[in-house]
C-alpha cells in the first residue's frame, strides 16, 4: 500500500496558512518554474532553520491562487524522474519525495515536493547556495547562504564546535602567560569544581590537556580558537577573532553612566565582570531567630552562572558584542547566537544541555567556573527564587540573541524568610517547589496542568512535587487529577505574612457558586461544565450537580451532545 505524501485537505490547509520558513509556493501561470528555479527553491527550503520537513508547492501562486503545476518530464509529471533529477543536481546528493496533488477546489494539479532539512549545507551542482530566511520586512524568501551563516548553522546544530576551529596563522606568541596562571588560580578558588591535576602542567602541556592545540604529525601543534579565546593578547584577540567582544554598561533610565567595550581573553572578562558586580552588590539583612542572613539584590552565583553562560555558549561566528546591563530593577546578560537548536523557552529547564561550544564548554567546568552538572540555569533561577524575587526570564529572546534578565531591587523578605524556615524544619524546597510557591504568592489558585507548564515537568514529575508540598502542609488541591487546583493553605500564607487564599468553595452554599456560573455566562456567552469546576473549584461530579440546578430553575439551557455540551442564557421569548 503507498501511502500519499500529502492529502487534499492538507494540501488545502497549507495553501490557505500562507507561505512561511516551511512553505513555499510557486507559480506558473506566467513563464513557468523551470527545473534550475526548482532546484534553487529546494535548496533553500533544505537549508533553512529547523528540523521539520518544508514543502514546496508548484502552481500556487504567491497570493494563494492554484494555478495548477504545468507537465514537466513527458506529457505528465514524472515524480520518479523530477526526484532523481534534485538528488543529481544538489551537492551533497539530497533526497526528496514529490506527489502531485489534485486541488479539491479547482481541480487543477499541484506538484507537492517535501524536502527534508538539511545537516550540512546543501548546494546546486553549479555551487549555488540558498537558504529560506526572513527579510528585513518579515516575509520568508530564498536569499545566499553566505559561508558565516553556514557556521552558525552548523554550529546551531551541533555539527560543528566553533571553539575547537584550528587557526594556522596563530602563534605560539600569540598567547599571554599571565592567562595560564589566571587559569589555575581559578582552579585553586574553585576547589573541588575544578580539575586540580592541571595545576601541575606547563603552559603547553596544559593547552594541549584542555584541547586548546591541534597536535601535527610532526610533532608540532596549531593553535585553536580555544586557545586565543582562554590565552590570547588583546592584540591576537583583535586580529584572529574581530566577532568576540564584551560590553558592560550601567544605566539610570536613558542615562547611560558606564559603557566600556573590550578585546579580551575569557578569563580575564569574567574578573572585569565579577569587580563591576561587586561594586554594585547590597545586601538586605534578615533575622531568623538568631542568625543574621544575607539577602542579596542579585545572588553571585547567580550572576557569576549567567556571565559564564553568554562567554560559553555565544556564537562567535556572528558580529556583535555580549552586553552585561544592570538596569536598577534588573540585571540584562544578552549574546549574540540565539537558543541552538532544540532548545526553547517550553524545555529551558528541562532539556539536555546543549553547549554551543563543547570544547570551551569543557574548559570553563575544568576551571571550577561553571557547574559540571551543566544545570547553570537552574542555579541561577533557584538563587533568585531563595531570595524572594521573581523568577529570571528569558521572554526577551529572540532567533539572534539570547537575553536573560534577573530582578533586582528589594526582596520579599517574608518569603526568604519563610524558604529558610522550612529547608531547617527538614522540608528542602528544589526549583519546581519554589516557582510553584513564588507563583501562589501572587495568583490564588494553579492548576496542575500549568504547574507542569510552569515547571516544564512531565505530568507525572509534576504531580509528585505537588503532593510534596502537600506533605509539607504548604499547599491543598481540590479537584480530579491534572484539573486539580492547588492554593497555599492558610497556615503557609500566614508563615510568609500573606492574607490567607479567599476561595469560591469556601463559600456558604450552592447559591454563591450559582451567581458565579451566571454572572460567568453573562460575560462570556457559555460555559462548559470544565469551566464550572475550575470557576467554583469543585470537582467534575459536583460542577455537573450545580448545572443541572440551574437547568431546572431555567436560569441556563444546555445544548449540544457529548463533548460539545455547553450552556448558555435562555433566549427572552
Amino acid at each position: 500500500m503507498v501511502i500519499p505524501l500529502m492529502l487534499p485537505d492538507e494540501l488545502q490547509q497549507l495553501i490557505q496558512a500562507g507561505e512561511t520558513l516551511d512553505v513555499e509556493f510557486r507559480g506558473e501561470s506566467q513563464a513557468g518554474c523551470s527545473d534550475q528555479e526548482l532546484l534553487e527553491a529546494v535548496v533553500a527550503l533544505a537549508n533553512r532553520p529547523g528540523d521539520a520537513p518544508g514543502r514546496l508547492l508548484i502552481g500556487v501562486e504567491d497570493d494563494g491562487r492554484v494555478t495548477g503545476a504545468r507537465p514537466r518530464h513527458g506529457s505528465t509529471t514524472d515524480c520518479a524522474r523530477l526526484v532523481a533529477y534534485l538528488a543529481n543536481r544538489t551537492r551533497p546528493s539530497h533526497r526528496c519525495q514529490a506527489e502531485t496533488v489534485i486541488h479539491a477546489g479547482s481541480g487543477l494539479p499541484v506538484l507537492c515536493i517535501e524536502i527534508p532539512a538539511a545537516r550540512p549545507p546543501i548546494g546546486t551542482a553549479d555551487g549555488r547556495y540558498l537558504r529560506r530566511a526572513l527579510t528585513a520586512k518579515g516575509k520568508p524568501a530564498d536569499q545566499p547562504y553566505l559561508f558565516h551563516e553556514m557556521q552558525a548553522q552548523q554550529v546551531n546544530r551541533a555539527i560543528l564546535d566553533y571553539s575547537a576551529l584550528t587557526l594556522p596563522e596563530a602563534a605560539w606568541d600569540d598567547l599571554d602567560p599571565l592567562e595560564f596562571e589566571r587559569f589555575r588560580r581559578c582552579i585553586r578558588e574553585n576547589l573541588g569544581r575544578g580539575e586540580e591535576a592541571l595545576l601541575t602542567l606547563s603552559d603547553r602541556d596544559l593547552a594541549r590537556a584542555i584541547g586548546a592545540v591541534e597536535p601535527a604529525a610532526d610533532g608540532g601543534a596549531t593553535l585553536r580558537v580555544l586557545a586565543i579565546l582562554l590565552f590570547g593578547t588583546e592584540e591576537a584577540i583583535r586580529r584572529l577573532l574581530p566577532t568576540h567582544e564584551v560590553a558592560f554598561q550601567l544605566l539610570a533610565g536613558t542615562e547611560v553612566r558606564a559603557n566600556d567595550f573590550y578585546r579580551r581573553p575569557l578569563l580575564r572578562i569574567m574578573d572585569e565582570g565579577m569587580q563591576r558586580f561587586r561594586a554594585q552588590y547590597s545586601e538586605d539583612e534578615l533575622l531568623v531567630g538568631a542568625q543574621r542572613v544575607g539577602v542579596p539584590n542579585l545572588s553571585e552565583k547567580a550572576f557569576r552562572e549567567g556571565m559564564a553562560n553568554a562567554l560559553v555558549h555565544r556564537d562567535y561566528a556572528r558580529l556583535g558584542a555580549i552586553h552585561v546591563q544592570w538596569h536598577g530593577d534588573r540585571m540584562r546578560i544578552s549574546s549574540p547566537g540565539g537558543f541552538p537548536e532544540g532548545v526553547q523557552l517550553g524545555n529551558l529547564l528541562v532539556t539536555a544541555p546543549k553547549p554551543r561550544n563543547p570544547l570551551l564548554a569543557e574548559a570553563f567546568k575544568r576551571a571550577g567556573l561553571v557547574e559540571r552538572t551543566s544545570r547553570g540555569i537552574d542555579t541561577i533561577f533557584e538563587q533568585v527564587l531563595r531570595a524572594g524575587r521573581p523568577a529570571p526570564s528569558y521572554a526577551c529572546t529572540t532567533a539572534v540573541d539570547v537575553v536573560l534578565d534577573i530582578p533586582e531591587g528589594r526582596a520579599d523578605l517574608d518569603f526568604a524568610r519563610f524558604i529558610v524556615l522550612e529547608n531547617r524544619a527538614g522540608h528542602p524546597l528544589g526549583l519546581p517547589e519554589l516557582m510553584i510557591l513564588d507563583r501562589l504568592r501572587s495568583q490564588t489558585r494553579l492548576g496542575a496542568e500549568a504547574a507542569a507548564e510552569l515547571t516544564q515537568l512531565p505530568p507525572a514529575d509534576t504531580a509528585t512535587t505537588l503532593a510534596r508540598l502537600e506533605t509539607f502542609g504548604l499547599v491543598a488541591g481540590r479537584g480530579d487529577g491534572m484539573k486539580t487546583l492547588y492554593h497555599l493553605t492558610p497556615a503557609a500564607a500566614g508563615r510568609m505574612h500573606m492574607a490567607p487564599p479567599i476561595l469560591a468553595a469556601d463559600e456558604p452554599g450552592a447559591e454563591d457558586k450559582s451567581r458565579l456560573i451566571i454572572e460567568y455566562v453573562r460575560q462570556n456567552g457559555r460555559i462548559k461544565r470544565e469551566e464550572v469546576a475550575e470557576l467554583c473549584t469543585v470537582s467534575p461530579r459536583q460542577a455537573t450537580y450545580l448545572l443541572d440546578k440551574l437547568v431546572q430553575s431555567g436560569a441556563i439551557v444546555r445544548e449540544g451532545e457529548r463533548r460539545g455540551v455547553c450552556y448558555k442564557l435562555p433566549v427572552p421569548e
